[in-house]
């Protein structure tokens, strides 16, 4: 099997499985179990010293992050299906600043959130004050996705790509942690529907749920 995709139900490896599945690879799924501790295992260490998931293996060539993989995997498969720009596309420096945006810049301010508001982090760990900030600055960050779905339905304009998916699965996923309200962003909210009525997430989610 050319293509070996390290996971656990309900992580960020959500990312890179529907991008897996939305670009129809095969490719084995290995489940680490993480309450067991298994990410920190000699073997997956030597693939993701960061000792995480996701990972994933291409032909013998480790990678970890999932922007990272999903960068790789657009560019090696998504180009020749048009879910990804080609090298010397002009669409190619949104779609890896967008997808590297989503994971760092708005990943850190929805965690930030989460961290200060979260059930599942002690109530003295709060604090009232960077949970009010952070939601000011996630407002403002998915602000400029609204404007950006102003010129066209989809980020890179009139066609998916594997950007929207990546996005999709991360705005979904703040938004149902943190119980967000997108009616002041009907574009975003429209487009986000639309990405979670696709075929290929229906099939990833009810993998995770079954």
């Amino acid at each position: 099997m050319a293509i070996v995709f390290y996971y656990s139900p309900w992580s960020s490896a959500v990312r890179v499985e529907v991008v897996l599945e939305e670009l129809g690879l095969a490719y084995e799924g290995k489940k680490i179990d993480l309450q067991a501790g298994e990410q920190k295992n000699p073997e997956f260490l030597e693939i993701n010293p960061n000792g995480k998931v996701p990972a994933l293996v291409d032909d013998g060539v480790p990678y970890f992050e999932s922007a990272a993989i999903n960068m790789h995997l657009g560019e090696k498969y998504g180009v020749d299906k048009g879910l990804w720009p080609a090298a010397d596309s002009p669409l190619r420096g949104p779609a890896m600043s967008w997808l590297v945006w989503t994971a760092v810049s708005l990943g850190y301010v929805a965690g930030r959130l989460m961290y200060n508001t979260s059930q599942y982090v002690p109530a003295e760990l709060h604090h009232a004050g960077q949970a009010e900030q952070a939601r000011k600055e996630l407002d403002s960050l998915l602000g400029l996705v609204e404007a950006r779905l102003s010129e066209g339905p989809y980020m890179l304009g009139d066609r998916v790509s594997l950007l929207d998916v990546q996005m999709a699965c991360d705005i979904w996923w703040f938004t149902t942690m943190l119980k967000l309200d997108h009616e002041p962003r009907p574009r975003m909210k429209e487009w986000l529907a639309r990405m979670t009525e696709r075929p290929v997430w229906k099939k990833v989610m009810a993998a995770s749920t079954g």
